[in-house]
């Protein structure tokens, strides 16, 4: 393999193999690092919301994701403000609604997904 790659907006950036073989441990560590970092409510709501969401096939409301862990629902607003503020786990367009929880979205995207259990929605 001669290069990689790697999407940047709506491009897509040639990387050498060499340059993304040195970076790939770095990285890693800084997200082991993010997601170390997160409370364990904020973890919950993180995996609540990717698990389930191919599940309703739709943007999932804070009102879900409360009423099925037990919590709150303003620390459930507070903690996807939170989650979205960091740009690394989910995107609510208009603030309201999960569509995108990475790895996963329910708007379109040129990653279409089949789930053996039946559900489809796309890539994030």
């Amino acid at each position: 393999m001669n290069r990689v790659l790697i999407g940047f907006k709506r491009h897509m950036i040639a990387v050498p193999w060499a340059l993304f073989r040195r970076l790939v441990p770095r990285q890693a560590a800084q997200s082991r690092r993010v997601v170390g970092s997160l409370p364990d409510d904020h973890r919950r709501v993180h995996h609540y919301v990717v698990r389930e969401l191919p599940r309703l096939g739709r943007p999932m409301p804070p009102e879900l994701v409360a009423e099925a862990l037990a919590l709150p629902l303003a620390q459930v607003v507070s903690i996807l403000d939170d989650l979205e503020r960091r740009k690394i786990f989910l995107f609510r367009p208009g603030g309201r609604d999960v569509a995108w929880a990475y790895p996963v979205t329910v708007e379109r995207t040129p990653h279409h997904l089949s789930f053996s259990s039946g559900e489809q929605l796309y890539a994030a």
